[in-house]
């Protein structure tokens, strides 16, 4: 049982071109069609989905409140995102808005701990 226990682990964890090789193998050296192949390779598919979806890369800075210092947090905002004192106080008041969009975990990270110590709440998604 051990060994079966190995191969279906094995299966769930192929990447989506290995499927696609595997229902080939199955097609050309067993005669068994890609139809079957598919119902028989369809966890793994969507196992793989999931994989590459927790994988994400761009990230969104939510200013979420200004806290207490949102005097320090309107002018951060203004040097963060290039913008003029008025805009970055109606974001600050506007709040909760988007900061910043499409940016990488660690440039996210970094605007998330400079607001944060401004006295800002923020979140990432």
């Amino acid at each position: 049982m051990a060994d079966l226990k190995q191969l279906a682990e094995q299966l769930v964890n192929l990447t989506v071109k290995e499927v696609k090789e595997l229902a080939d193998i199955l097609k050309d050296e067993y005669g068994i069609e890609p139809a079957a192949a598919a119902v028989a390779v369809a966890g793994p598919a969507a196992g793989g989905e999931t994989a590459a979806a927790e994988e994400k890369t761009s990230f969104d800075v939510i200013l979420k409140e200004a806290g207490g210092q949102k005097l320090a947090v309107v002018k951060l905002v203004k040097d963060l995102a290039g913008l003029g004192l008025k805009e970055a106080k109606d974001l600050v008041d506007g709040a909760p808005k988007e900061l910043k969009t499409g940016v990488s975990k660690d440039e996210a990270e970094a605007l998330k701990k400079q607001l944060e110590e401004a006295g800002a709440v923020v979140e990432i998604k």
